[in-house]
């Protein structure tokens, strides 16, 4: 019966060290500091995501940081997605290592989301 403890605990000791934690957002978030509330054990085989996306309104430049768990064949791809009337572009970034996958600068927020609270705003003036 001991070494049947033993063989499970070995298998679960291989089972966590092939998964991975990373941070992830419940939504795109306007701030790269949204994220590290949400830790999560990824699939095996999947790796950290960084996603950021781009994209303009009129004079307002936006910006959306996305994190997650991510299958290979996400990693590295750039380009274009069109979502809420304003056509974004892309680029995903991967990383192999247990929260790898952290917040960009802190100086990043300030303006942005501040403008970003204010598209409502800026819609009607156009109107």
């Amino acid at each position: 019966m001991t070494r049947l403890h033993l063989l499970i605990g070995l298998l679960s000791c291989l089972h966590l060290a092939g998964c991975l934690q990373c941070y992830t957002c419940v939504f795109p978030a306007i701030s790269p500091m949204d994220c590290l509330k949400f830790p999560l054990e990824c699939p095996a085989g999947q790796r950290c995501l960084s996603s950021v996306a781009t994209g303009r309104r009129g004079a307002v430049q936006l910006t959306i940081y996305e994190k997650s768990c991510a299958v290979p064949t996400q990693c590295g791809l750039a380009g274009q997605k069109y979502t809420s009337g304003v056509y974004f572009n892309y680029s995903n970034d991967c990383c192999d290592t247990d929260l790898c996958n952290a917040a960009g600068s802190v100086g990043a927020l300030g303006l942005r989301g501040a403008l970003l609270c204010l598209l409502p705003a800026l819609g009607l003036l156009q109107v």
